[in-house]
């Protein structure tokens, strides 16, 4: 029975909140974010199936993802995800209904067209390793399109998120899980009325991961439910947006339901 590397912050009598990562990243990506929940929830980030600090190994499909969470971090009220966490979270909400009271979904891969699911898949069959730590921060802010992500704010996430092997530096993750994971998310999602919760929908403006294809039917299932917030810069929002993203959640999370 797999369990996840999770990260925890803040005390454990505050309401939970479980933050699941995407793909290539690590549950250490929400360290920021849990500094501004700080008082009001506790976090709690896995480190998913082939990434981090968790086993590397497969089978790597979504509800393998979904079990290994589940029995990490156990019930909560509220899950966030971004990008393939996002479909993580919106999963977990679908199959336990009821248990779940908000939901957050931060530039989410809720459903990936095909071509995109491709594109994506073939991108991440290349190794990335890189001479110096240096040239791994030039390449994150190439390969993940950021736009105003502060140099300081991404190193010293990356300065745990990589590691040097044999003279060269590499991210803690698994290439193949990577690709199997970008297969997943071209795969249907429930409905989007399986999960009728309150919902915060972050987008990046310049996000490189299309949404609106699904945002009409989105509102239509949820209506006043859905809350959509659009922040500055691209899809990895934690770090283009990171002040705009904070303050989108901590309102949501903090305001009294109607």
């Amino acid at each position: 029975m797999t369990r996840l590397n999770v990260h925890a912050w803040g005390d454990e009598g505050d309401t939970a909140v479980v933050c699941l990562h995407g793909v290539t990243a690590w549950g250490g990506h929400f360290a920021p974010l849990a500094s501004h929940l700080e008082g009001t929830h506790r976090v709690l980030a896995p480190d998913l199936l082939g990434h981090g600090r968790s086993t590397r190994e497969p089978p790597w499909r979504l509800d393998d993802h979904l079990d290994a969470v589940e029995r990490s971090v156990g019930d909560a009220p509220i899950w966030l995800g971004h990008s393939f966490g996002a479909r993580l979270a919106f999963e977990h909400a679908a199959r336990r209904p009821g248990s779940v009271e908000r939901v957050v979904l931060l530039d989410p891969a809720i459903l990936l067209p095909p071509h995109v699911a491709l594109w994506a898949a073939e991108n991440a069959r290349a190794e990335r390793s890189y001479a110096s730590f240096e040239d791994a921060v030039d390449g994150r802010y190439e390969e993940s399109q950021l736009h105003a992500a502060p140099r300081e704010l991404v190193e010293n996430e990356l300065r745990e998120h990589l590691v040097e092997e044999n003279g060269a530096w590499r991210y803690r993750y698994t290439q193949a899980c990577v690709v199997t994971a970008y297969s997943e998310l071209a795969t249907a999602p429930p409905a989007f009325g399986a999960v009728r919760v309150p919902t915060l929908l972050v987008l990046g403006a310049d996000s490189y991961l299309p949404y609106d294809h699904l945002l009409e039917d989105h509102r239509a299932a949820l209506g006043d439910l859905l809350e959509v917030v659009i922040v500055p810069g691209g899809h990895t929002v934690l770090w283009d947006a990171l002040e705009e993203t904070a303050d989108a959640v901590t309102r949501f999370l903090t305001r009294t339901p109607a």
